[in-house]
This record gives C-alpha cells, sequence and structure tokens, in this order.
C-alpha cells in the first residue's frame, strides 16, 4: 500500500527524530537501553517509510535482501562476543562505504551524461551539483570500505598492528588527495566521464587502505571512531544521490558525532585531530626493542592475596586483555569480597582500554561492577600517590610509563594511566610479549611492580579463593 508524500515526509521526521533521542540517550549508561530502543524504532519507521514510497519498486526483492540480513545480523549478535564487537563494528562499517559506491555508480548510470546545449543554466548547475555529489559520494565511500577492511584485519590479528611505514607516505596521500580533486573537476566539465570515475575509485580504494594502515595499533580505537564518522558521510553523500532527505540526516547525525567522539579521544590521546584525518599519526617514530629494561619480579596468587589484606585502598585497570579472558565476572566477584573487608576499591578506565570507545565500561556493567565506582582517567590520575595496590589486568599500553619519559615511543605523549606511583602495582599477563602498539612496557620493570603470569580469569578466582 503506497502513502502519499505527506505521510512519508512525516515519518521521515519522527524517525530522525528518534534518532536524535537515541544519541542522546546513549551519551549515559542509565538511558543507553531506552536510547537503544529509540534507535530501534526510527530504523523500523525509516523503513517502512521508505519501502511505502511510490518510488520504489520490486518491493519483493528488497523484504527478501531484508530477511536475509536480518537471520544474519540476529546470528551474528548471539554468536559474537563483546571481545569481538570491535572488528564486528569495522566490517559493517566496511559495508556502508560499499553501498554508497555502489549507489553512486548506480545514480551516475541513470543520469543523461555530457553537456547538452538545449538545457537551461538552472538545469546545468543542476547536473554538475549531482555530477559532484556522485564524485565525493564514492570516493568517500571507497574510502570508508578499503579503510574498514584493514581496520577488521587489524583488530582481529589476521593483519599486522604495526604501522606501515612506506616512504614518503605523508606525500602520497597528499598527491592521492590532488590528483582525485582534478578528476573531480575533469568529471564534471565534460557532464561526467567514465575514466575519470573508475580512475578516481582505484585511487580512493588505495587511499583508505593506505590511511589506515599507516596507523599502529594503539591507536585503533580513534581509527574506528574516525571510520563511523566517515560511514556516515559516506550514508549523507548517498542521501544526496537518492535525494533521501532521510538519509541525509541519519549521515549527518552519524557523521558529526563520530567526528566529535574522534576530536574528544585526540584530545585524550594528545593527538592531532587533522593528522587522524590525514592517517599516519603517531608513526614517524622507531620501535627499540633491544633496550634492557633490568628483570621483573613475579609473583602467584596467594601472595597477591595477602598484598590485598593487608591494603586500604584498591585500584583496578582493566584493559583488552580482561576481555578476552571474560575476567570481569570473577573480578566483580573479587571486588565484593574486598569491599566485604572494608577496602576501598575503584576502577580506573583509559579512554581508549581495549579496542572501542566505551569497551571496557560496557564489560564492568555487563558483570554488574556498580558504575560510581568506575572513574574516568582524569578523575583518577592524581589519586594513585594515596594509592597502596593497584591490579593492572589485561592493560599495557594505557599504562605504559615511556609514554610520559621516551619522546621516540609511539605512544610518546599520550596521556596514560600513571599506576606507577601507588605502593604496589600487580600487572596480570599471560606473558613478557609487547602490547597491541609493539612496544615494551618498562612498567613491568619498575621495583614496585610484580607480574602475575597465566590467563587473568583463573589469576582472578584463585586470587577470589585465596581471600
Amino acid at each position: 500500500m503506497e502513502f502519499s508524500n505527506g505521510l512519508i515526509s512525516a515519518a521521515y521526521i519522527v524517525a530522525a527524530l528518534l534518532f536524535i533521542f537515541s544519541l542522546s540517550g546513549l551519551s549515559k549508561q542509565e538511558t543507553a537501553e531506552t536510547g537503544n530502543t529509540y534507535g530501534i524504532m526510527g530504523m523500523v519507521i525509516a523503513l517502512v517509510a521508505t519501502i511505502a514510497d511510490e518510488r520504489v519498486s520490486n518491493v519483493l526483492v528488497i523484504f527478501v535482501a531484508m530477511v536475509i540480513g536480518a537471520v544474519i545480523g540476529l546470528r551474528l549478535a548471539k554468536k559474537v562476543e563483546m571481545t569481538g564487537m570491535p572488528e564486528l563494528v569495522a566490517i559493517l562499517h566496511s559495508f556502508v562505504g560499499l553501498a554508497a559506491v555502489l549507489v553512486g555508480f548506480n545514480s551516475y548510470f541513470e543520469m543523461d551524461h555530457g553537456v547538452a546545449f538545449n538545457f537551461t543554466d538552472t538545469q546545468q548547475v543542476a547536473i554538475n551539483i549531482h555530477l559532484v555529489e556522485v564524485f565525493l559520494g564514492v570516493f568517500i565511500g571507497a574510502i570508508t570500505f578499503t579503510g574498514s577492511i584493514i581496520a577488521f584485519g587489524k583488530l582481529r590479528g589476521v593483519i599486522s598492528s604495526s604501522a606501515l611505514m612506506l616512504p614518503h607516505r605523508h606525500k602520497l596521500n597528499l598527491a592521492a588527495g590532488v590528483l582525485s580533486f582534478i578528476l573531480m573537476i575533469n568529471f564534471v566539465q565534460s557532464g561526467g566521464s567514465d575514466t575519470a570515475l573508475y580512475l578516481m575509485t582505484l585511487i580512493a580504494l588505495v587511499f583508505g587502505w593506505h590511511l589506515v594502515a599507516s596507523i599502529g595499533g594503539a591507536d585503533m580505537p580513534v581509527v574506528v571512531s574516525m571510520l563511523n564518522s566517515y560511514s556516515g558521510w559516506a550514508a549523507a553523500a548517498a542521501g544526496f544521490m537518492l535525494n533521501n532527505d532521510l538519509l541525509i540526516v541519519t549521515g549527518a547525525l552519524v557523521g558529526s558525532s563520530g567526528a566529535i567522539l574522534s576530536y574528544i579521544m585526540c584530545k585524550a590521546m594528545n593527538r592531532s585531530f587533522i593528522s587522524v584525518i590525514a592517517g599516519g599519526f603517531g608513526t614517524d617514530v622507531v620501535i627499540d626493542n633491544d633496550t634492557d629494561y633490568g628483570d621483573h619480579l613475579e609473583i602467584n596468587a596467594d601472595a597477591v592475596a595477602d598484598i590485598l589484606r593487608g591494603a586500604k585502598s584498591v585500584i583496578i585497570t582493566p584493559g583488552y586483555g580482561m576481555a578476552v579472558a571474560q575476567a570481569q565476572y570473577p573480578v566483580y566477584e573479587m571486588t565484593q569480597a574486598l569491599k566485604n573487608r572494608g577496602i576501598d576499591v575503584r576502577f580506573a578506565i583509559h579512554p581508549v582500554a581495549g579496542r572501542l570507545p566505551g569497551h571496557m565500561n560496557v564489560l564492568l556493567a555487563e558483570a554488574r561492577v556498580p558504575y560510581d565506582i568506575v572513574f574516568g582517567m582524569d578523575e583518577i590520575n592524581d589519586d594513585f600517590p594515596q594509592t597502596d595496590v593497584v591490579l593492572v589486568i589485561g592493560a599495557n599500553d594505557t599504562v605504559n610509563p615511556a609514554a610520559n619519559d621516551d619522546p621516540k615511543s609511539p605512544i610518546a605523549g599520550m596521556p596514560v594511566l600513571e599506576v606507577w606511583n601507588a605502593r604496589d602495582v600487580i600487572v596480570f599477563k599471560r606473558s613478557m610479549n609487547t602490547g597491541y602498539a609493539g612496544v615494551q612496557n618498562p612498567l613491568f620493570f619498575k621495583d614496585n611492580t610484580q607480574m602475575l603470569f597465566g590467563d587473568a580469569k583463573d589469576s582472578v578466582e584463585q586470587i577470589f579463593k585465596a581471600l
């Protein structure tokens, strides 16, 4: 049944408002579930209104595609663990980019090409604007597509997390941007050129690959946020090409919110926002793995329990290793045991802990850790000197003093949790291997640091039993 244009427009307005309410709700843990519900409602309304549009044909094909997509989505939602969420988000961004590329090519092939003399000036301007929309939509979509695939590979571990350092890589990025701009001028002036569009697409695909490949593992949370922004702008570009107001609004919401989040994270990591967009930030360094930091001290679970018994204040700093080990549940039990002994227990969360913004917060909330004892880096960093014991569970780069002390380090200048200022530091690790950034951590060799090797979940459970 086809709806009137007025009803469709009204539905789009309602859906857009629900998307705004969704973003607002997702900004706080207490309202996150409600915000998620608003987003689902908005998407359902948007889909129904779009399919009901009289310009939409082949509804049966669309319905079948939606059912297939829904089945795959539900299966993934049930199957993927929280540890796999970062790479799932990355690969979903690639789908948005690919969709923008396909929409761009389809929109281009359906229009009349060439500069026709029987067009009025107004008509020619409209055609030129549409050609720019097509070109930019394909350009942004292609960058998002390959960039997201590389991000997925790095997060998945199938591609090295270290930065790709090609000679003159920044000049290569600049050349790709300039050449694409020249191709866009040629594309518009010629009224549409297949060669210019194909060549730009190829450049953009390689450009997106290089942008993300040249960024090191320590900065991947910012990359995921950046790609989220790119996917939003790609969706907005597709909205312009399809003349769909809701897609434009939704894409702009995703693009702007992703850009704001990227900016906030860059400030937290002391990175330049412009260098994030350009790609390859934090890679003009040499990783020195030959430095002799001395010997590390080992400890067992029973000894850790003895130290905790004598403590008055404890801070737990979780990282991606805790997520991989699924240790958040025994961590909660250990936290309750310590609190029952009258020990003050708090959690310190770095802005980029894990491999996705807010990753650690979600894991702790999933394990029922009270949110009032979870603090951000800026809120708790000054408290470490007055803390008896710090438990570093699976964190590495976010507690690395090299960020402050070594200007040549890949994480130089990045604010970190200064856990080494506490009386005792216990680091939970499987081995002495480097972290995701591929750089050694001098914290492990400090006099007040002891290493508890093994699976984080097993280690925490042993400490809990000993307590």
